[in-house]
């Protein structure tokens, strides 16, 4: 057989691999060369009807014409591949000179920026944070806070129950009263108490069926009505002003005794007479007491060897005094035009403090 047909079998390679421009065509070409069913695999077939004289130099050739096919596809893969690549980049370039895009962060709720300050304040002076149930038993909610059930009290928080022994607490007191029972009259104790309590209130400009509050309690030997006043004083400094001034007015609470309704000096007009403290100078903020002994004796406490004090607040109160807020279902209707004031500033506070 004349060698002169394989030359023409590279020949005709070598145009028509000339004008491949991707791969996908390249790999036509390598089968209808190199495969199978290929041109070159065609010429080994024609060896059969070879000499055996002539079947050596015919085979070198066909050799030859396969090796340089192979090298020619491998060079123009790297080729294409290369240009593809290249291609892909220039399409997906990202501009880095452009300005970036702003995103917005969000900030905490000012309710949570006001527990959080009050919770910092009382961690400072030695407290505990204690959190408990939000569904309560009757009698941790009342009882072992010295309010039996019949007792007339019970009638000034009117309470969602959800069974006669279970009910959503009214206040976070019954933390309190476990944590002194896990105590197992052992102190000392020393614990706020922050978290949402339920009352079944008309909803109005100054009462939520649901808010926050942050009682406090302080259990140990020789704890007196000083004690208290000193903790006061000081926590309204922190929150309010170092200028405020603190009067205790006597009242009653069922698990305290003595107690105190704790008032401040106005910070809006100094104690001069405006309408936030109603022309009295004087501004309602809690209600505080000498934990009563029967509360004491209830958690395993023994009342003539330990004494405490206790105090109970609305963060939701001092947040609308403290930013001049007039209603409070602001805090509970998610409205992002009220909620986006409270940015926090570098040193922690809320850019749109009133005092």
């Amino acid at each position: 057989m004349d060698t002169s047909e394989i030359g023409q079998v590279q020949e005709s390679f070598d145009q028509a691999v000339a004008h491949i421009e991707d791969l996908k065509s390249l790999q036509q070409l390598k089968v209808e060369y190199l495969g199978k069913k290929g041109k070159v695999t065609g010429l080994m077939k024609e060896m059969k009807n070879l000499s055996k004289e002539e079947r050596p130099q015919f085979g070198a050739a066909v050799n030859e014409t396969r090796n340089h096919i192979t090298e020619i596809i491998e060079q123009k893969t790297q080729t294409l591949e290369a240009e593809a690549l290249e291609a892909k980049l220039a399409e997906e370039t990202i501009d880095v000179t452009l300005p970036g895009r702003n995103f917005s962060l969000g900030s905490p709720h000012p309710l949570s920026l006001i527990i959080e300050n009050i919770e910092d304040f009382f961690i400072g002076l030695g407290y505990e944070i204690a959190e408990g149930y939000e569904v309560e038993t009757d009698y941790y909610n009342f009882e072992a806070l010295n309010l039996p059930k019949s007792h007339p009290a019970r009638d000034m928080q009117d309470s969602f129950y959800i069974s006669e022994e279970m009910l959503l607490r009214t206040h976070t007191s019954p933390v309190q009263a476990r944590t002194m029972e896990s105590r197992a009259g052992k102190g000392p104790v020393k614990i706020i108490c922050p978290g949402k309590v339920y009352r079944r209130d008309s909803d109005d400009a100054t009462h939520s069926h649901q808010f926050t509050q942050i009682e406090g309690l302080v259990v140990d030997k020789n704890i007196h009505m000083s004690d208290l006043k000193g903790t006061l004083e000081l926590f309204a400094k922190e929150i309010f002003g170092e200028e405020r001034e603190i009067r205790l007015r006597p009242s009653y609470f069922p698990f305290t005794e003595p107690s105190v309704e704790v008032d401040i000096s106005c910070f809006k007009c100094k104690g001069n007479g405006c309408n936030v403290c109603k022309y009295t100078g004087w501004i309602e903020i809690l209600g505080a007491g000498m934990v009563h002994p029967n509360v004491l004796e209830m958690a395993g406490f023994d009342s003539s060897e330990y004494s405490g004090f206790a105090f109970g607040m609305g963060p939701d109160r001092i947040a609308m005094l403290k930013h001049g807020i007039e209603d409070i279902r602001h805090f509970y209707t998610n409205d992002l035009r009220f909620i986006n004031q409270f940015k926090v500033t570098e040193d922690g506070g809320a850019k749109n403090e009133s005092i």
